[in-house]
């Protein structure tokens, strides 16, 4: 029975009793960065640092990936030669090392029990996935897989993200497997039991463990022969019958992201399909679905038509860490972003501006949205509390982006291999005029996005970038902290639990009064809250200028720099001689019209 594997997940014991108490009376635990670059792995500590500048608390470790678990008790490291080690995070020494041919892809438990390894198989009948004990460093479980894919695996190694095959709980209560129309569960604490149950679901491509506790588990079954997708919610202590608790049908999809809430009561289907039949967009279209436990809601969150008037794509949503509410990133560009209850009820309109990114603060008061990937970085701070905007600015070309632990800070990285264009130092190109009569030199970068802005009409700035950069902002976008590198891989918070740490409005306040840095022109993102800043009487409100896309941004500045101002002069002519033919067909057209109402 599926009761016996979950039947503790809604108690606590008095380990975790004691362990809440000590983290209540505790100091709270300093912060800590993990970098890798080309050289390998090392932890800074801080933020804050002393004399403005970052700690490392251990030496470099040559190594290609380096990854906590969710708890932060173990750290692993996978080292040339397909040698796995794993460190304590608190000490930071290595507790356990095993070398494991062919490796392919590795990954922690939540609480570092357990260490998982898919290899490349030698023969069909290799069992190439192992569960390892990490205390003793033997093998637990093993089961044979050909292929690794995305459905399967869920682990940074190199450059890709995969799913382990077993799947954990967040307090590893719960283990279990999907496979061939079933999902299989285990007894976490002994796998030499094999498996004591099985879930039947026909169909079933993906599934997704909700977050603390781990009590229900969500599947999804993609469209077959007329039959419509569908996601369905399971009890993990289930009375076996195999019957949904929420249901949620619909056609046209191919892939479905899971977004579970704190407390395992809600969940978030983002259903997208390869192809929009509305031909609206080329990337396909996307719907979000909203279902809860309890099957009170099963439906469509009622997103409100963008300033486009189209639906659009849902770039991103995220829940709030209290389970109560989340935001949306949704529509064409300019993207509107809405904070929704429980109920999806909207609650807050954050406004609309280049943004595909949603990060809450760990705390739950506030909420950055920014424009990453091929948008030009643009970042807005809110607190939702207070319901207002506290903050703009920029972070370009960055790749990751979190908030600290503490709730304090938020940090945005530009890494490789995924960002390995405009990072480096620039190099010099010629560029010549149409009658080769004249040249000038300039930066490299600078050539390609003006090359760029004509040819596709897309400009991606004019300052020259100096190395890959890590960012670090005060919680409402002042800039605290910045660093460049000639190539970084990997910027991750050490993850820590927010009990440890105090109020938030307690630790704002220890951060001083800060002054807004790097903050952008009025206009280009988020549309202030009525409550962000009170106007001036010298100084009346300016109605917020109308969007501008990317490219129209520094056009003229570009050209004038590449041709000396002439391309502006010619561009005035023909503008004034364009609008005198408006004139006079104009005038034209109101003669016409009066000798018509004569007649």
């Amino acid at each position: 029975m599926i009761t016996h594997i979950c039947r503790e997940l809604f108690c606590y014991s008095s380990e975790d009793i004691l362990s809440a108490q000590m983290e209540a009376t505790e100091a709270p635990p300093a912060l800590e960065i993990l970098i890798r670059d080309q050289e390998g792995f090392s932890i800074w500590t801080g933020p804050p640092f002393d004399n403005g500048q970052p700690n490392a608390k251990m030496g470099k470790v040559p190594c290609t990936s380096a990854v906590f678990s969710e708890d932060a008790s173990r750290l692993m490291v996978i080292k040339p030669d397909c040698i796995i080690s794993i460190f304590d995070s608190k000490s930071y020494e290595e507790i356990k090392s095993i070398q494991i041919p062919n490796l392919v892809a590795a990954s922690l438990s939540p609480r570092g029990t357990y260490l998982q390894t898919f290899q490349k198989p030698s023969s069909p009948q290799e069992k190439n996935v192992n569960l390892w004990k990490v205390e003793t460093g033997t093998s637990v479980y093993n089961l044979s897989q050909k292929n690794m894919t995305k459905t399967t695996w869920y682990v940074q190694v190199t450059s890709a993200y995969f799913k382990p095959s077993i799947l954990f709980s967040y307090d590893e209560a719960v283990a279990c497997r999907l496979a061939t129309n079933e999902i299989q569960f285990f007894d976490s604490g002994d796998f030499s039991k094999g498996i004591l149950s099985r879930l039947k679901i026909p169909g079933v491509a993906a599934i997704q463990l909700s977050k603390k506790p781990g009590s229900h588990v969500a599947a999804f079954v993609p469209e077959s022969k007329g039959v419509p997708a569908s996601v369905q919610i399971f009890a993990c202590g289930g009375d076996g019958s195999g019957q949904p608790l929420a249901r949620r049908s619909f056609f046209r999809c191919s892939t479905v992201q899971f977004h579970w809430n704190y407390g395992s009561t809600g969940l978030l289907a983002v259903a997208q399909s390869d192809v929009d039949k509305t031909n609206q967009s080329y990337y396909g279209e996307s719907k979000l679905n909203y279902l809860t436990t309890d099957g009170a809601h099963e439906g469509l969150v009622p997103l409100r038509i963008t300033s486009t008037g189209k639906e659009g794509p849902i770039h991103d949503v995220q829940w709030s860490y209290s389970g109560s509410e989340f935001a949306v990133v949704y529509g064409f560009m300019p993207a509107k972003a809405t904070v929704f209850d429980k109920k999806c009820n909207p609650v807050l309109d954050l406004g609309s501006g280049p943004y595909n990114t949603v990060r809450w603060n760990p705390k739950g008061r506030f909420l950055c949205l920014a424009g990453f990937g091929n948008l030009p970085g643009d970042m807005a701070f809110w607190d939702c509390a207070e319901k207002q905007q506290l903050g703009t600015t920029k972070a370009e070309w960055s790749v990751t982006s979190e908030w600290s632990p503490n709730g304090c800070y938020f940090m945005t990285a530009t890494t490789a291999p995924r960002r390995q264009v405009d990072n480096g130092y620039p190099t010099f190109c010629f560029v010549f005029s149409y009658d080769n009569a004249s040249s000038k030199k300039f930066p490299n970068n600078l050539a390609d996005k003006t090359l760029d802005l004509f040819l596709t009409g897309r400009n991606i700035g004019t300052e020259p970038v100096l190395g890959v950069r890590i960012k670090i902002f005060y919680h409402n976008g002042s800039l605290y902290y910045k660093k460049m590198f000639d190539k970084l891989f990997q910027a991750d918070w050490k993850p820590e639990s927010t009990e440890r740490f105090g109020d938030i409005a307690e630790l704002v306040k220890s951060v001083g009064s800060l002054r807004i840095e790097e903050t952008k022109p009025g206009g280009q993102g988020s549309k202030p809250s009525s409550n962000a800043a009170k106007v001036n009487p010298a100084n009346p409100l300016q109605k917020a200028a109308a969007y501008r896309p990317p490219h129209a941004k520094q056009a003229a500045s570009v050209q004038a720099e590449l041709f000396g101002g002439m391309a502006k002069q010619e561009i005035s002519k023909n503008a004034l001689k364009n609008k005198k033919k408006r004139e006079k067909q104009r005038e034209k057209k109101a003669a016409e019209a009066s000798a018509a109402n004569d007649s």
